[in-house]
């Protein structure tokens, strides 16, 4: 099986929109009966997104087998409903380090390394490896940033030279710019979609789609002039009107053939008739007017959501699933430190508190969990958000005033939360957390497991701290139930309050696991509980 690449590159601007195209193309692919699987090819030195700032990359996106990855691996999973591993988002972080390893081992017989041909090899080697071990007849391969941007050159490169080797009928380039609009004229203007097509011809490589993503309708004038100077044919101009919902991306490009051209270029044949029944009544219940559930989301990032892209993405799987909407009140817990009032958070139906590291705006989120404790709030703590509760009730319901974890103050008294075991000789920061899919075992009778309707789940988890075991039976016997534990039970996955409508929170992160048509149990069950107070 000789296997398929559509690759997809930017142009005029960065966060056009790649991912979430090569998200829904390949939704359209994998309908029509293809095997297939999505790649990010990130150019940063950084190995990977997980010590940088979430101001810098927006949310760090986690996969079952730990990687920390891209959030546009999110959206691929979202849409195509495959779990992707570590070989599916790949750094020039990580193809330096493995260059430079490989010549301090002298494997390169001391030989002169270079971008071409070293860089580019070890490129096309991740590539080929994905596609080896995906096993899928159709490669989607993102390449973050924007054409002309020196860090992408040598992934520019390492795909001009694979259109020789692997063969150009075997390749798919598609190009997806920005046309921006003039609001003197009221024009759009195709001039930088021109000479973005031009830089990208300038490296070798020739665009066999262009998608034209604008704010605006955008013209058959304007489509027949980018097919002129940009040479591709016209149906393969496809203009890309922002929508109100990403879930109606797929029917947009369905509607306009851009799958069935694609499967024709490539020389390939569709075994099913995609059935698409399932997006279109999801896109008309996002677009169907609903009762409104706001939910106060107390965050450290918020003035960057895609900081917590998967949490607002599961609220709304959620909130279609039981016929509402949700409306998220983005509130900066260092905001909520300062003004003591709570008017925000006394006009939201529900709280949800997400992770997130470091000691900046902590008190902000411990008065938000007090606030829905007190005043039987529902409310969903993920990750930080579940130590944070464990916090506030040490210290306001059983008086230990200086109960803390010990990532914010090694001299407490009462680390309620505390450094793991196997984490405390570790020094480098990157990749070493508790990462990845682990069990949990669920308390029988607990909301927790009354949301789930199991005994067992498997979630997904990034953290380096934990509930410290000593105080267990000590909260346990003041009305706090631990109704999720690890198999050995050695550690704490979920928390809950005995006499609250619904206070849970998890130590794991359940928003990656959340799915359009498949809802997360979790935010199901806190939506319910938010439902419930609204109508009161």
């Amino acid at each position: 099986m000789t296997t398929k690449y559509i690759f997809f590159t930017g142009g005029v601007v960065s966060s056009v929109g790649k991912g979430v195209t090569a998200a829904a193309l390949g939704l359209l692919l994998k309908e029509r009966g293809f095997s297939v699987s999505v790649q990010k090819l990130d150019p940063y030195i950084n190995v990977d997104p997980g010590t940088m700032s979430p101001y810098q990359h927006g949310e760090v996106f986690v996969l079952n087998d730990g990687a920390e990855t891209d959030l546009d691996l999110g959206h691929y999973e979202r849409f195509i409903d495959t779990p992707l591993t570590q070989v599916s988002n790949f750094t020039s972080g990580q193809v330096y380090a493995e260059v430079i390893s490989k010549e301090r081992r002298g494997d390169y017989l001391g030989g002169t390394i270079q971008v071409i041909p070293h860089i580019t090899n070890e490129i096309k080697r991740r590539i080929g490896l994905a596609a080896k071990t995906t096993k899928a007849e159709i490669m989607l391969i993102e390449i973050g940033g924007t054409v002309g941007d020196i860090e992408s050159q040598p992934f520019m490169e390492a795909l001009r030279q694979m259109k020789n080797e692997i063969g150009r009928e075997n390749l798919f380039f598609v190009h997806v710019t920005w046309l921006p609009h003039i609001g003197a004229t009221e024009e759009l203007k195709t001039k930088p979609t021109q000479h973005s097509v031009s830089e990208l011809r300038s490296i070798g490589i020739s665009p066999s789609m262009i998608i034209a993503r604008s704010d605006y309708d955008v013209e058959q004038e304007l489509v027949d002039k980018i097919a002129l100077f940009c040479d591709v044919e016209k149906r393969a101009v496809v203009p890309m009107t922002t929508s109100d919902t990403l879930y109606e991306i797929p029917l947009m490009l369905e509607k306009v053939g851009v799958a069935d051209f694609i499967v024709e270029k490539l020389g390939l044949k569709a075994t099913k008739t995609p059935q698409l029944s399932a997006w279109e009544e999801l896109v008309e219940k996002v677009k169907s007017e609903k009762p409104t559930l706001k939910i106060a989301l107390v965050g450290k990032y918020v003035e960057l959501q895609d900081a917590y892209m998967s949490v607002r993405e599961a609220l709304r799987h959620a909130a279609l699933s039981i016929g509402m909407e949700v409306e998220i009140d983005w509130i900066h817990s260092s905001t909520l430190e300062k003004d003591k009032s709570r008017e925000r958070l006394k006009a939201a139906d529900a709280v949800i508190v997400p992770g997130g590291f470091g000691e900046r705006g902590i008190e902000g989120k411990i008065l938000a969990a007090q606030f829905a404790r007190e005043n039987k709030v529902p409310y969903l703590g993920l990750c930080l958000g579940m130590q944070l509760m464990c916090i506030e009730f040490a210290r306001n319901v059983l008086g230990y005033e200086d109960a803390n974890s010990t990532e914010f103050s090694h001299n407490t008294e009462h680390p309620v939360i505390d450094l793991m075991l196997d984490q405390r000789d570790i020094s480098d920061m990157g990749g070493t957390m508790r990462l990845g899919l682990y069990p949990c075992v669920l308390t029988k009778g607990s909301k927790a497991a009354q949301s789930y309707g199991k005994k067992e789940v498997d979630e997904r988890h990034r953290h380096r701290f934990e509930f410290n075991n000593k105080y267990r039976e000590e909260f346990e016997k003041n009305g706090m139930i631990f109704s999720g534990i690890s198999p050995d039970n050695k550690l704490v996955e979920i928390s809950e309050i005995a006499d609250h409508p619904f206070m849970v929170s998890s130590q794991f992160h359940p928003e990656f696991l959340s799915r359009p048509m498949r809802p997360h149990p979790l935010f199901v069950g806190f939506l319910k509980a938010a439902k419930e107070k609204s109508k009161k």
